[in-house]
């Protein structure tokens, strides 16, 4: 089948099961694969809508300018809506945003302002604020506004709640979805419990966010509001969208599960999904006591891992926030920019001067030496500039007569500690022997390098 443009191959994701991430749950889970949507997101869904009910209402022009509050995916889906129909796209985002997603909306022509995370909604200088502001002085401008538009509920009501169930044969039991807009649990959740009211519906929630005790209480909670670094879910405001009374619970997660778990998703299953996908997979986990046997659980993954490549798929960003245990750095990982490189020795009959030459040479401080291909001691540039010292006709001799004792050797596992305490004033080195047999020499400043 050849299509007409990219737009109409949106939707029709597939489901496809976990095998291993979710083996302690005795449920099937399976996942809603959003990323295979052109725009890598499930969010290209309700921009594609929201533009054709914009055009059908007379509120979008031609050559007008689409205004988006976004963080990052509904914005992309603006772009390339944008493109085909010929608009022009100008979008607002916050700091805390991948710069991935920023350089991507760039890509494909839009103008991209960033703003604060840090201030409230009604902040002039929020993300939310600027983009309004700009639709008011903009001429034939138009704000979609995903936050209160109906057309994002519409939507996954009439495109990714039928699929759901048509995909699971209508054997759902539970959905389990990120909330953010809430477009995606409220649509699909309204068409699923029209089918059939006994499905359980679950939001997955973050730290900072004001959902669920909302939810709980109906207080809206200034004080549960502050700066979180989960993306895609999570609002210090309520959202129209968002329809409280089709949500039977919400589960937050932290910010640490999340990307952790999003992580997993790669390394278990092959599955290469965003944050917020992490982020439901460890809400299934922390309620997995809730599931039975013959349940039937559908995860909604919003967005493609590509798009957090620099954060939560850096392990430096990750150990930053202490995320990931600092890494204990071995005697193999210390070899890693030598690994390749011969060993370099001298053997004990040889003089001094040719020790002295091979240092130059190689650029080395300290040579192992050898006999017959047995290590029998050792020589640094330490010890001959002493010795030399006293008699300057130790040139000519050989290197046995002033050699030291042979380089010890560790373990390939030793952590750098271990190998730290073996390097002393009469033992300048250690050696290494890898899973090939190579033997490697870990010198001090092998050690200085591997400290981080």
């Amino acid at each position: 089948m050849i299509y007409n443009n990219i737009l109409e191959t949106i939707g029709n994701t597939p489901l496809v099961r976990l095998n291993k991430i979710c083996k302690d749950i005795s449920a099937t889970v399976v996942v809603k694969v959003e990323f295979m949507n052109p725009g890598n997101s499930i969010k290209d869904r309700i921009a594609l809508q929201m533009i054709v009910d914009a055009e059908e209402e007379g509120k979008l022009k031609p050559g007008g300018t689409i205004i988006e509050a976004t963080s990052g995916n509904t914005g992309m889906g603006l772009a390339i809506t944008a493109i085909v129909k010929g608009y022009k796209c100008v979008f607002t985002t916050n700091d805390k945003q991948s710069k991935e997603k920023i350089d991507i909306l760039r890509a494909m022509g839009a103008e991209v302002i960033v703003c604060p995370t840090a201030v409230s909604a009604d902040d002039p200088r929020s993300y939310y604020s600027v983009a309004a502001k700009l639709n008011e002085e903009l001429p034939n401008s138009y704000y979609p506004d995903q936050y209160n538009n109906s057309s994002n509920t519409k939507a996954h009501f009439e495109q990714t709640g039928p699929e759901i169930w048509e995909q699971t044969n209508g054997k759902i039991t539970h959905l389990v979805v990120g909330v953010g807009t809430g477009g995606t649990i409220s649509g699909t959740a309204k068409f699923l419990k029209s089918k059939n009211p006994d499905i359980n519906v679950w939001g997955i929630d973050t730290y900072g966010s004001v959902f669920k005790k909302y939810h709980e209480t109906g207080e809206f909670d200034e004080k549960e509001i502050y700066s979180y670094l989960t993306e895609g879910i999570g609002e210090d405001i309520l959202p129209k969208n968002v329809n409280f009374d089709l949500i039977d619970h919400f589960e937050k997660v932290t910010d640490k599960d999340g990307a952790i778990y999003a992580r997993e998703l790669a390394l278990q299953e092959g599955i290469f999904a965003g944050y917020s996908a992490g982020s439901a997979i460890a809400g299934l986990l922390q309620m997995k006591d809730k599931l039975k046997e013959d349940d039937l659980v559908v995860i909604i993954l919003h967005d493609h891992g590509s798009r957090y490549v620099g954060k939560l798929f850096n392990d430096d960003w990750m150990r930053e926030r202490g995320f990931l245990k600092k890494k204990s750095c071995t005697a193999i990982d210390l070899i890693e920019d030598h690994k390749y490189e011969s060993l370099v020795t001298i053997e004990e009959d040889a003089d001094i001067t040719s020790a002295i030459e091979k240092m130059n040479k190689y650029g080395i401080s300290q040579i192992p030496v050898s006999k017959n291909g047995n290590f029998t001691g050792s020589i640094d540039d330490a010890h001959i500039f002493s010795e030399l010292l006293k008699n300057p006709d130790l040139r000519s001799m050989p290197v046995k007569g002033i050699m030291q004792k042979s380089f010890p050797f560790v373990d390939p596992t030793d952590t750098i500690e271990t190998i730290s305490s073996k390097i002393n004033r009469s033992n300048s080195a250690v050696l290494v022997r890898d899973s090939s047999g190579g033997i490697h020499i870990i010198t001090k400043q092998d050690i200085i390098a591997g400290i981080k």
